[in-house]
């Protein structure tokens, strides 16, 4: 039976038994869970067997696996209590058989191995739960055999060097799990990998924290310590071994953690024995916790020692030990005090900071922190009248504890008055928030009235003193029409119009002003410009407009002898029966000298001249 065919089954299979990737000689045994799953290979434990041959029961996986299920949901239903349920790998069927007396005749059979575990607190019911469970196992006709152990049972093996047993329980194929056999398995591949990569440099591989303790959920964090043996080493500088090693170590987290298919996040330690042994001897509090709770699941001879020793009352912190740490029990007013007075500097900094930010919206420079209050009352105390003097004084006192601060006079700043202050700021940044609105608003009106009134009053130099809607209408069509401004600009002088309406009913956004800004003086520039063509040339009479080259368009300023031809900046005359550059200057002193006076009448030879230089082209009066 080939393995692709049981993942297909067990993937389209609604059992409710966890999907996991098998090796392809066996399909009981998933792939990468421990050294015993890569069958053929070297173990990665120099405490495992190499792999045997899994008994043939297994190779009928996919035809017992309903069975299996339904076993499960047995012993659930009746134990609810039940930790984890899980089908030793085929390998580990010697160890357990040899360590459990299993009799021979049992063994010769070949059967499956159940892992079944349970609370402590329920250890001295095992006598009256096996019975049941057995029962259980009959009703499904397969060979099964049962182990009914604790975590402690578990812990036990570490405890006694039989890290291979850990190994085993922690492959197991699992029927049930509530997050145990999960947070095993990832630490267990974790230390797998790190011990196929340098073993020789690991005294000791030990757990702890909740999964040790049994209160561990499926998402609890696996805390585990690596002690790296540093007394032998001779080419390398400690520090530097420790670094090295320790990013492998590290890297090898992320590959575990897929391995192990398992959300718990992996915590690892890494210290070199020297260090770990001062801090055990100290009694360092994490070194302390590890040793007495932890347990190995590789060891050289250090940690069990160790775990020992510290259950004899052997290991004792020295003096300096004690010493130090009563000094940190001393010091700890002088913490606290100076962390209430960070929190004060936090709270001003979170005061100050974005009260200059609105100094900055209304367009103004921010002053230096000392001056700040005085430039906010003057902005938008006095001036805008948008901030009310109560409002201020959480300014003022920021101010004013930062400056005691800084010349040292202000020693103690209680927890109270930390509580009141953080109040206070969170009070002002909300009132800065609906200043904020304030201030756009204003700045917005502000912006929109001065291109507003720019735009207008240039438009009534053109059109006369006229109201806003025959001021549009006459732009329209003496200037959009006849083609002396570009046809989008009506569209913007409108945009215009409509942007003060909706300032006041305050559905603007400050990015459709950027925009209608940004628009409005491209059309002042367009207006300026026009409006010096007028000023160099009257429109009443002696000119005329040329339209060439498609669309481009120029004025005839007729001075007689010399005429002129304006292109927008770009001045040129007629003269000697050619069209060359000339400039502003030259144009002024012909007007000049001409007084004003511009000729009503042309010669057909200026038309000539004006069709060789710029081809055909159209005349607009």
């Amino acid at each position: 039976m080939e393995s692709k065919k049981n993942d297909a089954d067990l993937k389209s299979s609604k059992s409710g038994i966890p999907p996991v990737k098998y090796d392809k000689i066996s399909p009981m045994v998933p792939v990468g869970l421990t050294n015993m799953s890569n069958l053929g290979s070297k173990p990665l434990s120099p405490a495992m067997p190499a792999a045997q041959p899994l008994p043939q029961q297994a190779i009928d996986f996919d035809k017992i696996k309903a069975k299996l299920e339904n076993l499960k949901k047995s012993i659930i239903k009746k134990y609810s209590f039940t930790v984890a349920l899980g089908l030793l790998p085929g390998p580990a069927s010697p160890l357990f058989e040899e360590d459990e007396a299993i009799p021979k005749e049992v063994a010769d059979t070949k059967p499956l191995y159940l892992m079944m575990i349970i609370p402590e607190e329920h250890y001295k019911n095992i006598p009256k739960i096996k019975p049941e469970i057995i029962k259980f196992v009959k009703e499904t006709g397969e060979n099964i055999w049962v182990f009914i152990k604790t975590p402690v049972d578990l812990w036990n093996y570490g405890l006694d060097s039989k890290f291979e047993f850990i190994d085993a329980i922690s492959g197991c194929f699992p029927l049930h799990d509530n997050g145990f056999l999960g947070a095993l398995r990832v630490a267990n591949i974790h230390k797998s990998l790190v011990l196929r990569k340098f073993e020789k440099y690991v005294a000791s591989y030990f757990i702890a924290g909740s999964l040790v303790r049994g209160t561990a959920g499926k998402d609890s964090d696996v805390d585990v310590f690596v002690v790296i043996d540093d007394t032998d080493v001779k080419r390398m500088p400690r520090l530097e071994l420790l670094e090295k090693l320790r990013g492998i170590i590290y890297d090898y987290i992320r590959e575990a953690t897929a391995l192990a298919g398992v959300k718990n996040i992996l915590n690892v330690q890494v210290s070199l024995l020297t260090d770990f042994w001062q801090r055990v001897r100290d009694v360092e509090p994490v070194a302390f916790t590890f040793i007495r709770d932890g347990i190995p699941f590789y060891d050289r001879g250090t940690f069990i020692p160790w775990k020992l020793l510290l259950k004899m009352g052997r290991i004792k912190p020295s003096p300096e030990a004690i010493d130090l740490y009563m000094k940190q029990g001393e010091q700890t007013e002088d913490f606290v005090k100076r962390r209430l007075i960070d929190a004060m500097v936090d709270t001003y900094y979170g005061v100050v900071t974005p009260t200059q930010a609105m100094v900055m919206l209304a367009g103004e420079g921010p002053e230096v922190p000392k001056n700040l209050a005085s430039q906010v009352r003057s902005i938008f105390v006095e001036r805008e009248k948008i901030m009310s003097e109560k409002d201020l004084k959480t300014l003022e006192k920021a101010v004013y504890l930062f400056k005691q601060y800084e010349y040292g006079k202000l020693k103690n700043f209680s927890g109270k008055e930390v509580d009141q202050f953080v109040t206070e700021a969170r009070a002002y940044n909300k009132m800065l928030a609906t200043l904020r609105k304030k201030i756009e608003k204003k700045m917005q009106e502000k912006t929109t009235a001065e291109v507003y009134g720019e735009v207008f009053n240039l438009l009534k130099t053109f059109f006369g003193n006229k109201p806003e809607k025959e001021l549009v209408k006459d732009f329209e069509g003496k200037m959009v029409k006849k083609g002396k401004v570009s046809p989008r600009f009506i569209k913007i002088l409108k945009e215009l119009v409509s942007l003060k309406d909706k300032i006041k009913s305050g559905k603007l956004s400050q990015k459709e002003v950027d925009n209608t800004k940004k628009d409005a003086m491209e059309l002042l520039n367009s207006l300026t410009e026009y409006a010096q063509r007028m000023d160099l040339v009257s429109a009443e009479k002696g000119t005329m407009q040329i339209i060439y080259s498609g669309n481009r368009k120029a004025e005839l300023v007729l001075m007689g002898k010399i005429n002129f031809l304006i292109e927008g900046k770009d001045i040129r005359k007629i003269s000697d029966g050619k069209l060359v550059p000339s400039t502003r200057e030259e144009f002024e002193k012909a007007l000049a000298e001409n007084k004003g006076a511009l000729n009503t009448s042309i010669s057909g030879e200026v038309f000539s001249i004006l069709e060789k230089e710029l081809g055909k082209f159209e005349i607009v009066m």
